[in-house]
């Protein structure tokens, strides 16, 4: 008989999936103090599920993933216990200092769900030049997953 914990766990499409649907991924850090830094980051995340975000060269998580490039990232969702749902993932971070990566990047996460023709993806790139300039791209390589989808148990806790 399979545990709860087996009953409740995403399948690698769910996960995918998952990732797939949401907007937002929790990204933690850690801190020089020893304390963890989480912050919310806009992301998109490959077919092999690593995942990709942006942010500014000087921020304070670049200097945290530099330092030490453990990371712990989290999907959630659910209002009702019987609908929580996440997606944990141990990773190793990689900060990427490349413009034409960074400006890819943009437009993947700003894309996002959308159909986009070259046209549009090309003003895109246009439009994210200025910014790309001053930013990285945090690249999440995971080592684990740990999930969980309530709804499998059927409303049973």
């Amino acid at each position: 008989m399979p545990s709860r914990r087996e009953l409740i766990a995403l399948t690698d499409d769910e996960m995918r999936a998952y990732a797939e649907s949401a907007r937002t991924l929790i990204i933690v850090s850690n801190g020089k103090d020893g304390f963890p830094h989480p912050m919310p980051m806009w992301f998109y995340a490959d077919e092999q599920l690593n995942f990709y975000c942006t942010t500014f060269r000087k921020s304070q998580k670049v200097l945290n993933f530099r330092r030490d490039p453990r990371a712990t990232l989290l999907i959630e969702s659910g209002e009702e216990y019987a609908e929580l749902k996440s997606l944990m993932v141990y990773a190793n971070t990689e900060v990427i200092d490349d413009f034409d990566l960074v400006s890819d990047t943009l437009v993947k996460i700003n894309t996002k769900g959308m159909d986009v023709d070259a046209a549009q993806i090309a003003k895109l790139l246009a439009a994210v030049a200025k910014t790309a300039e001053k930013r990285v791209v945090l690249k999440f390589t995971p080592e684990r997953f740990v999930s969980w989808d309530h709804s499998k148990l059927g409303g049973r806790y």
